[in-house]
Parts: structure tokens; sequence; C-alpha cells
């Protein structure tokens, strides 16, 4: 089993820290909660180990059907033992659902479901308020290799499709998410950060509930009751 050497990084949601094994790294999920790039924060004792838990068992789900992550195991309540990854500096989301930035960019009404799943890109930058790209930007900045696009396009609406119907199963509509690539010790390209309540919008399919982080960001109720509810529900 890998131990913990040193700090590689800490983020507004975990911590990332190096081990024994130079390929392998191990994340530390916090108990802070933030919004709006950090402008809005608060610490909420036990949202680490529910967010692990969650993007654990997603990652497991993945696994099944053969798409390609970073994740290895769960170690413990709030800590992941992952792959290490060179990461690309681009998200992906996948939006079935008008809501959040799409609402306000091109006038869709929030709850509007999509005939097909949108996808788009965003640069990975605080500072700039994570811009919406194309792929004339991504490869004029550089900020993923262009022959990964289509395979991050492939991955991203194969794990809607998959992620879609398991949330269905549960009573939960996936709204929207976010992925985050990279290139894997073995040199090939997989989805790598977390996958949580903390990066997707997860409304409950039979009242409408938002359990996720908008309960946070716009006072909507107990972020931690909405991850409970959502944990309830798919274990």
């Amino acid at each position: 089993m890998p131990h913990k050497t040193k700090k590689l990084y800490e983020g507004k949601a975990k911590v990332v820290y190096e081990t024994d094994d130079p390929d392998k790294l191990i994340l530390v999920f916090k108990d802070t909660a933030t919004a709006f790039d950090g402008v809005k924060k608060a610490e909420l004792k036990g949202k680490g180990a529910l967010n692990n838990t969650i993007s654990s068992l997603i990652f497991e789900i993945l696994h099944k059907s053969g798409i390609k992550t970073h994740y290895i195991e769960k170690l413990s309540d709030t800590e992941m033992l992952v792959w290490k990854a060179e990461r690309f500096l681009v998200e992906v989301v996948v939006r079935n659902v008008a809501a959040g930035s799409v609402v306000k960019r091109l006038g869709f009404k929030e709850g509007d479901r999509f005939e097909k799943p949108l996808l788009e890109f965003f640069y990975k930058n605080d500072e700039l308020h994570d811009p919406l790209v194309c792929d004339a930007h991504i490869e004029l900045m550089k900020l993923a290799p262009m022959e990964a696009l289509p395979l991050m396009r492939d991955t991203a609406l194969k794990v809607n499709e998959v992620l879609s119907q398991f949330f269905q199963e549960h009573g939960i509509i996936l709204v929207d998410f976010k992925l985050e690539f990279g290139r894997l010790p073995d040199g090939s390209i997989g989805i790598v950060d977390e996958i949580s309540p903390d990066s997707m919008r997860l409304w409950d399919a039979r009242t409408g509930e938002k359990l996720d982080k908008d309960r946070f960001r716009f006072d909507l109720g107990d972020l931690l009751e909405g991850y409970r509810k959502i944990l309830k529900q798919i274990f």
C-alpha cells in the first residue's frame, strides 16, 4: 500500500500528496465548500467523506463500463488512491437540462431539457472565471493535445449515458456535470480529479429538489443534507 510522502498541491476541495510510488498519488478530500471561484467559502464537517464516497462509487461504475480514469481505490473515509496524471487545462461539461451558466449565456429557461446532450469546453482558470473555449482556442493556447479532443468528447458522452441511466434508476436527474482529463503513466488519456456533487448538478426526479452544490451557491438548503440524500439513493 503506497504511503503519503509530501504534499504536492492543495486546492479548494482536496489536498494532493505524492507517495512512495512515483506513479501514484493520494487525494485527501477536505470539508471545505466553495463557490464563485472561492469567493464564498465554508467548512462543513463530513463533506469530504461524502464527496470521497460518492466519487469513488461513480468511478467504480465507470470502470465497469470500460471507461478509463485515474481512480485506483478508496483508502479511507476521506482518502482516494489515484494514478498520477499530466492534467489538461480544459474542463469538459455535458448538459442534459438547462441550468447554471448556459441559462445566462444563451437565454434558456432553467429546467429546459435538451434534445441531445450539449457538450462544451472551458479553460480551467479561476482568475478568468473558467471561460468557454472552442477547439481553435484550445489549439492556440495549447490547453490540451488536439489529437485527444475526439476521445475526450466521446468519453464524456459515454459517461453521460452511463451515469444518466444509473441516476435515473435511483430517482435522480443528471442535469449536467464537469470532467477533467489527463495523460496517465501508461500514456493513455483518462478522467482525472473527482466526479461528485461538487462537479455535477443532480435533481430529485420526483420533487425537483436540487441535491448538489447549488444548495450552497444559492442558499437553497443544507448542503450536507443534499449530499446525504444522493448517497442514500444510490448506495
